[in-house]
């Protein structure tokens, strides 16, 4: 039988490479994935576009100011002198935020009471609505500090204070690419299980498998040895990619990353052949291929945090292999997280891998009787 499977697996391969498609398939586009995902899917902000509506012509007043016109991630573009002004900068996009200093800001300040500061904000795009605020806390928290310092002031009874764990200096870019690495070797392995069945099919040699001396489970195990192979360099190089031109700190196990890649491209391996099984084209492949690819990718917690979504979905995502792997992923490359700890994500991806192939053999051998 090993024998038999291997035979399989070798002319898989064969055909994988010697169609100039499949390479191109194979090789170009995760490239191409990975560097527009990382390098334009950011979260950070910078010049940020700003008005300044100061009411105050005290020295106080202008030092905030200041604060802003110093930082990275604002650019202010306007000054303007009354409310009916702020409006029409926010409704035609030419500024995100206004901050608005009123007449008593540094009087409020002198008699030690709480001074009034305001930020408007275009709230049309919530997350950058958001990070935008934050900069703006950032900037009167350090402005704060100075002047409690300079003064002799005794500091609050309450005090905020931040610290960001596993990621100090807050780069969205930790955060993205690993969740990539998942994301693109997600594809690469549908795209290469999803059209083995059906790309034979199409050239006619599908029949010729059935008629040699080959188990339904033998052939299936063949097609789905190429997908493992594949699927695995590709990760194991864009994680070096990550690590090494992104500079994202791999701070756990290898052995625990890998058990967990195994394990998810099990699963996907059964996708994949469950879709070319049904698919009697390449191009319904494709189209199968892609229909599982959206819902997979939006219920993973790539981008928008599963807790978040409805609770209905929260359990639909239960049942997405991605969503495990995302964890186990940024678990070792940014916490240093042992096995231990990850197991809870493991066994879910075990139990989904063996239903995912046992459903695709039982529909190979439905299609081909």
């Amino acid at each position: 039988m090993a024998r038999r499977v291997w035979a399989l697996a070798i002319k898989e391969f064969l055909v994988l490479l010697k169609d100039p498609r499949s390479r191109l398939v194979i090789i170009v586009p995760p490239f191409v994935q990975l560097m527009i995902f990382s390098f334009a899917a950011s979260f950070d902000l910078n010049d940020i576009p700003f008005a300044v509506y100061c009411e105050d012509p005290g020295l106080d007043a202008q030092e905030l100011l200041s604060g802003f016109r110093r930082s990275r991630h604002f650019e202010e573009t306007a000054w303007i002198t009354s409310d009916a002004e702020i409006a029409p900068l926010i409704d035609a996009k030419r500024v995100l935020l206004v901050i608005h200093i009123g007449p008593r800001f540094s009087r409020d300040l002198r008699l030690r009471r709480p001074a009034a500061l305001q930020a408007i904000v275009d709230g049309r795009d919530s997350n950058t609505a958001l990070v935008a605020l934050g900069y703006v806390r950032s900037v009167v928290n350090r402005y704060n500090a100075q002047y409690t310092a300079r003064n002799g002031i005794r500091a609050p009874s309450a005090r905020l204070e931040t610290r960001a764990w596993f990621n100090p200096n807050l780069e969205s870019r930790w955060f993205i690419v690993p969740g990539i690495v998942g994301m693109i070797t997600l594809v690469v392995t549908l795209i290469v299980t999803a059209l083995s069945v059906a790309r034979e099919r199409e050239q006619g040699t599908f029949d010729q498998t059935l008629v040699a001396p080959f188990r339904a489970g033998e052939i299936l195990l063949g097609k789905a040895i190429p997908g493992f192979a594949i699927g695995l360099s590709e990760a194991s190089l864009i994680l070096l990619v990550a690590i090494v031109l992104f500079q994202v700190p791999f701070r756990g196990s290898l052995v625990t990353l890998y058990a967990g890649l195994a394990l998810f491209l099990m699963a996907a391996i059964g996708v994949g052949l469950m879709i070319s099984s049904l698919a009697v084209t390449q191009q319904q492949g494709l189209l199968g291929t892609f229909l599982f690819m959206v819902p997979a990718v939006i219920l993973s917690g790539f981008a928008t945090p599963i807790a978040n979504m409805p609770p209905i979905l929260q359990h639909v995502t239960l049942i997405n292999p991605l969503r495990y792997l995302l964890v186990i992923l940024r678990g070792v490359f940014l916490e240093g997280a042992p096995c231990g700890e990850l197991v809870d994500q493991l066994w879910p991806m075990a139990i989904i891998g063996a239903v995912n192939l046992a459903t695709a053999a039982w529909l190979f051998r439905k299609r081909s009787a």
